[in-house]
């Protein structure tokens, strides 16, 4: 991303597409892990999170904010990942 700028370009937003998929992608087959301690309920209900965090972050333009939603995003991976449930995905 451009230093110094704080709005993302089209072309910032384009370079972010494939981590932004992959993290998304990353995170809905974490969910899946069967070393998570949820049901069937509570698995629909995370996916429902990760979904509805991405959706609305997808209207997101500046810089700062985008960055640190993949701070968060791989954040929460690396605790599902452990076998961890965070309060909050994302």
């Amino acid at each position: 991303m451009a230093k110094g700028l704080l709005w993302a370009t089209a072309e910032d937003l384009a370079k972010n597409r494939g981590r932004v998929l992959s993290l998304y992608r990353q995170l809905l087959r974490s969910l899946n892990s069967p070393e998570l301690p949820l049901n069937l309920a509570a698995r629909l209900a995370k996916k429902a999170q990760v979904r509805t965090i991405f959706m609305v972050a997808s209207e997101e333009r500046s810089l700062h904010n985008i960055e640190d939603l993949f701070d968060a995003a791989e954040y929460s991976l690396s605790l599902l990942r452990k076998g961890e449930i965070p309060k909050y995905i994302i």
